[in-house]
This record gives structure tokens, sequence and C-alpha cells, in this order.
């Protein structure tokens, strides 16, 4: 695959695997790009049609701003080119957040969901912590002396991953976009996400991170907003689990996958 386009796609989006096999759609979370799915990506697309694409504001598409509507745009026209019409969505951070907010608009699209790092649902309180958290890194963003240094520490994080070097290279050189984190804030702050899970009727995966006490918050109650929800826990790994654990990660979506997800006619 070239870093902007796969063999027979539009740019910005990755395919690999059985063109007639279930389609698993892999949503990223805020400053990554769809690189960050490549361990699933290659490990799965033995079996299962994958297909990994740019969020507004992120990679190719790193000069826009991430807003909700363009993200809900940009996942079905993914769907509608890539899939027979449906898939399974999974989304991890802001990822999540967009395919819970995709699958409530669209549930005949989406066969089963995986949600990672996106279960303290931002109301209440939570929409006060939300919003200052988005404000104060784009504050702290905006001057490009701010970026350069979360740049830095997105990059050491990555290398100190147990990733394939051609995997950490990919990841790395599609690059990070830290004010997209501050812009994603106001765009998710105040939206009930639970009630909107509440309305999907298809299966779902809460799957944490035992160390990301923040985003985890509130996972059981949310799994039991869904109507066939259940949670998993990956030990001793933190918010970005599908890295830190990247084939235990793989083993829980490919077992929800044959597990919970009904087989197409």
């Amino acid at each position: 695959m070239s870093p902007n386009r796969s063999a027979d796609g539009p740019i910005g989006v990755d395919v690999a695997g059985p063109a007639d096999a279930q389609s698993i759609v892999f949503v990223h979370g805020a400053m990554f790009t769809r690189t960050m799915w490549l361990p699933q990506q290659r490990a799965l697309s033995d079996e299962f049609h994958v297909v990994a694409f740019d969020l507004p504001g992120h990679g190719v598409f790193g000069e826009e701003t991430f807003r909700m509507e363009p993200a809900i745009e940009r996942v079905q026209r993914v769907i509608d080119a890539e899939t027979d019409g449906s898939a399974v969505l999974v989304g991890l951070s802001l990822g999540g957040y967009v395919a819970t907010e995709y699958a409530h608009r669209f549930p005949s699209d989406v066969d089963g969901l995986v949600l990672s790092g996106s279960s303290a649902n931002p109301v209440r309180g939570m929409e006060l912590l939300t919003r200052a958290t988005g404000a104060t890194a784009r504050l702290l963003t905006k001057p490009d002396v701010g970026k350069r240094a979360v740049e830095r520490l997105a990059t050491r994080w990555v290398r100190n991953r147990d990733l394939p070097p051609d995997v950490e290279r990919a990841i790395i050189e599609s690059g990070f976009y830290p004010k997209q984190f501050g812009d994603a804030g106001p765009e998710v702050a105040g939206r009930n996400f639970r009630e909107a899970l509440s309305t999907y009727p298809g299966p779902t995966l809460i799957l944490n991170g035992e160390n990301d006490k923040l985003m985890r918050r509130g996972e059981r109650e949310h799994a039991a907003a869904a109507r066939d929800g259940r949670v998993e826990v990956l030990a001793d790994v933190g918010h970005i689990c599908n890295l830190h654990r990247p084939e235990t990660y793989t083993d829980r979506v490919r077992r929800f996958v044959r597990r919970r997800v009904p087989q197409k006619q």
C-alpha cells in the first residue's frame, strides 16, 4: 500500500483482505492517523475485509479541522465505497465516539461495535472536564514549540512500543496532529454518547485498557446501556491499547466478530 491510498481505493483509505469477507472498518483516535491500526489490519486481513481511513484534521486531511459532521460523512463514504453496505466499526478514543454516533444514526450500516477508550460519557461533570482539557490542548499546541514538543513525545511513545520496524516507521511518518485533540473537545463535549449507544440494536464490545483510568470511567454503565453489550479489559495497558498489546487486542476483535456478529447470508 502507498502511504496515501490503497491499491484501488481513494486517498486516505487503506483496504486489505478478501473483498467478499466480513468488513471491519477502523476509526482512529485524535492525534494519530489510520496507520495506528496497521497491526490489526495485517493480522485480520487473512480472514476479514479490513478498512482504515483518516478522519478530518489527520493524515492526508491534516489541513482540515476536526468536526463531527464531516467525520460522520467520511465514515459513510468509506462504508458505501469500500464495503458491501455494512461493517463492524472499531473505534478508539475519538474514533469510538465517532463510531457510536454513526451507529446511532445509521444502525443498519453497522454489523457490530468495538469501542475502546470512549466509555467516559462527556455530559455533566465530564462535559466540563472535556471542554477544559480541549481548551488546554489548544493553548499548548497553538505555538509551534508546543506542537513540536507533543510530536516528539508521541514519536518517543511509539518507539517504546514493541512494534515491527516498518509499522513503527509508518505511524511516525504519517505524522501526529496534537491540535486536533483540542479541536475535538468541543465537538464531543455535551453529547450523550451513552444515550446514543442505547439505540443501537447490534452487538457491542467495550474493550478498554486496564490503566486507562479516565476514559474507561463508566464502562459497565456504558455496556449496560447497549442493547447487547459486554466489557473486556486488557491487563496492564493504557489508553492506546491496540498498540500497547496489539496481538491481544487483535485476538479480542477477531473473537468478537466470529462469535457475536451474525454471519451475512
